[in-house]
């Protein structure tokens, strides 16, 4: 048995406090103006921002200044209730008799800090434009989903960098927020009337809360009041969001696709659904591979829809991520039928198809004026992964149409055969683009008559085929690029490759 220390210090528990904030550069506050009046002394462009954004507070403001700039001028129309009165004249300290709050827009220094004074002796909050060190206040970037605000300060550092993470914050937060917001308000005083336990009021605005943010594009009703008073049993209804991921760059994803990965519980995923896309998904959030690629093993569509049913019924957020667009190749229909049939709410985020991905890569149009006034999307293969029988060989020869075709490895040769049958001129230009707008993008660009063969240089990956006039300035500009490659070779070397580009285009 052990024996006790006779030189250990007895120790006795003891209370410790958490650290306080750390030191903060400028106070964050938020100033109530419904109803109050301000005055913007000065006219130019930058006070004509501040009138504005002064009212759509709620201000009355009155501008004086001796001369009024053309931003200023618009001021009046640009808020909702029209708060801004215009006076074109020097500015008096009687001016600022009761004004809660004070812009100065001086060029002079010395007529700045008059009128600073002024307003400080009248009791006003004061704002200086671009004179900090005469500020009681100072503006920052603002997020505006009213009555949500956020407010962003660099403390002047960096207002540039307040800008981007205003646009970083705006991408999070959904429009429909602000009904929830309202709702929040109407139902505030209820909510403490009929929950006196301040534990259980928390739990009952932390629901309210992520009910608001899952289900941001629905005003709020009573039901959802007393659904979430009654504990929320509510939120155990699942529901599936098909999500479309975009051709693969992270940025080519839709707001709205990033929050539904923001909320989900379970993301169902396709093999073409790049990492950086899989990674907005919450760390919460179970990750499922439920591959389907062309002629390969696939996971079968009835398996997935059974999944994806099944785990609604669990009362989970389940998300389909879905390479591309989900309305375009991707059997959204079936998926939808799944879903409607077992009764689970199902909603559909489009996304950046490939086609359109692949030629903004290329800085390509699909239309062009005079050229081609039709864009057309076609399958490459069928159930079966061979050509659909009814692929319309006239609407492939069509000469005013841009022909995009999904997944046409395999079945290229028999598409081409189809299209040159039918008319299709074989110089006609087109580009097949794998894996378009990914790190590892690569294309070639060449006519239809050799397209079948060209196409055999392009790494794996997923793949989209471009034909039609319209892609012909890009092929120009890319055998144009070869040609100056070719100048340093001599004369007779590039006279051979301008020749093969006239061939060619």
């Amino acid at each position: 048995m052990r024996q006790p220390d006779r030189h250990a210090v007895e120790r006795h528990p003891e209370e410790t406090r958490a650290g306080g904030l750390a030191p903060l550069a400028v106070l964050p506050v938020f100033v109530p103006l419904r109803g109050q009046r301000a005055v913007v002394i000065g006219g130019h462009a930058g006070a004509a921002w501040k009138a504005r954004l002064l009212a759509s507070a709620g201000a009355c403001v009155d501008v004086i200044a001796e001369e009024i700039s053309d931003e200023m001028h618009a001021a009046p129309q640009s808020v909702p209730d029209g708060a801004v009165a215009l006076h074109a004249r020097a500015w008096r300290p009687d001016d600022l008799a009761g004004a809660r709050f004070v812009v100065v827009a001086l060029e002079d220094e010395v007529d700045a800090q008059a009128a600073v004074a002024a307003a400080r002796q009248a009791g006003a909050i004061v704002n200086a434009v671009d004179r900090p060190h005469l500020c009681d206040v100072q503006f920052g970037a603002i997020v505006n989903r009213s009555p949500l605000v956020v407010g962003i300060s660099t403390d002047g550092a960096a207002p540039v960098l307040a800008q981007t993470l205003r646009s970083r914050i705006e991408a999070l937060i959904p429009l429909g927020l602000a009904r929830w917001l309202d709702a929040a308000k109407a139902w505030r005083a209820e909510v403490a009337d009929r929950v006196a336990c301040m534990t259980a009021r928390r739990a009952f605005w932390q629901r309210f809360a992520d009910r608001a943010y899952q289900e941001p594009d629905r005003s709020p009703t009573r039901d959802d009041l007393d659904d979430l008073l009654a504990g929320g049993a509510g939120d155990k209804e699942g529901s599936i969001v098909l999500v479309g991921a975009g051709p693969g760059d992270p940025e080519l994803m839709t707001l709205k696709a990033v929050r539904a990965l923001r909320s989900a519980d379970v993301v169902l995923y396709d093999d073409l659904v790049s990492p950086e896309v899989l990674a907005f998904a919450r760390r919460e959030a179970r990750t499922l591979l439920v591959g389907k690629t062309g002629h390969r093993p696939s996971c079968r569509q009835d398996d997935i829809n059974a999944l994806m049913v099944g785990l609604a019924r669990q009362g989970k957020r389940v998300v389909r991520l879905k390479s591309g667009d989900p309305g375009v190749f991707g059997r959204a229909g079936e998926e939808i039928a799944a879903a409607r049939a077992a009764g689970i709410r199902v909603a559909v985020v489009p996304g950046v198809t490939a086609a359109q991905g692949a030629a903004a890569s290329l800085s390509v149009s699909l239309t062009a004026r005079g050229v081609a006034r039709r864009v057309q999307y076609v399958t490459g293969h069928d159930r079966d992964a061979r050509l659909p029988d009814d692929l319309d060989g006239a609407a492939l020869a069509d000469p005013s149409v841009t022909t995009v075709v999904y997944m046409p490895r395999k079945t290229l040769p028999a598409l081409v055969a189809r299209a040159l049958a039918a008319g299709l001129p074989p110089t006609t230009p087109a580009i097949a683009v794998a894996s378009a707008s990914r790190p590892d993008e690569r294309d070639v660009i060449t006519t239809v008559a050799s397209l079948a063969e060209d196409i055999e240089a392009l790494a794996a990956g997923p793949c989209v085929v471009m034909i039609g006039e319209a892609m012909r300035a890009a092929a120009r500009e890319r055998l144009s690029d070869d040609v100056s490659q070719y100048s340093s070779r001599g004369p007779a070397c590039m006279t051979a490759m301008r020749n093969s580009v006239a061939a060619r285009v």
